[in-house]
């Protein structure tokens, strides 16, 4: 295992670097916000505290609360234009620095695709870089479902994500940013996983972590360290 000290030297030297983005690239739970704006918010939001207890499978959990949500494409598409995703102080920074120094940056997260591409061209992060998760709508506009073949629709689909840059890009050392368990998970194959609390801590998160922070200009002041 690798020290903080050496983990900080392959963030330093990092070829890319993956941000969750729900409650770390943004101050927001996706999933909950469409909840809330859909109207089933609390039903919703005890799911999601289940889910990250990590008693139910994340296919099952995300399954059960878009069947309750059953947003349709109008309505999320209000979401965005109405309550935008809010960004995380410091993240427009330190994405704008690792791109200064050719650094590849990607969004990995178990929200939605059409969320995630707004926030992502907010920090000029290409829509190839999102790996997400895709709602599905009949011609009408009505909820169909989701892609279940997506990575990221499943519990570890972030360290398949990971794989697969390395294979496609032979990636050397690629770095893992995330609040949440399925974050920690993706490490390896990430070869650092630095866990993030300046939204929300998750324990089990705080305590397993070698790197644990809570502001992202931790990260802006390492890179400044070469």
């Amino acid at each position: 295992m690798a020290s903080l000290l050496e983990m900080k030297e392959i963030f330093r030297n990092a070829d890319a670097v993956c941000f969750d983005v729900d409650s770390t690239v943004i101050r927001e739970e996706g999933i909950d916000e469409l909840a809330k704006f859909c109207g089933v918010g609390d039903a919703v939001a005890e799911m999601t505290r289940r889910a990250m207890g990590g008693t139910v499978t994340f296919k099952a959990a995300l399954t059960a609360r878009l069947g309750l949500i059953r947003p349709s494409y109008e309505q999320v598409q209000k979401l965005i234009s109405d309550n935008p995703p809010q960004l995380t102080p410091g993240i427009r920074e330190l994405v704008s620095r690792l791109h200064q120094r050719g650094v590849q940056v990607f969004l990995v997260s178990g929200g939605f695709q059409s969320i995630v591409e707004h926030v992502a061209s907010q920090l000029n992060i290409p829509t190839a870089n999102v790996f997400a998760n895709r709602l599905k709508f009949y011609f009408n506009g009505e909820y169909a479902g989701f892609d279940e073949t997506q990575p990221t629709a499943e519990s570890g689909g972030k360290g398949k994500v990971i794989t697969q840059l390395k294979e496609q890009f032979h990636f050397q050392k690629v770095v893992m940013i995330g609040d949440g368990a399925t974050d920690m998970e993706a490490c390896p194959p990430a070869d650092c996983f630095i866990g993030f609390g300046g939204n929300v801590i998750r324990k089990q998160v705080k305590e397993k972590a070698k790197w644990y922070i809570t502001h992202f200009d931790e990260l802006l002041k390492e890179l400044e360290e070469r």
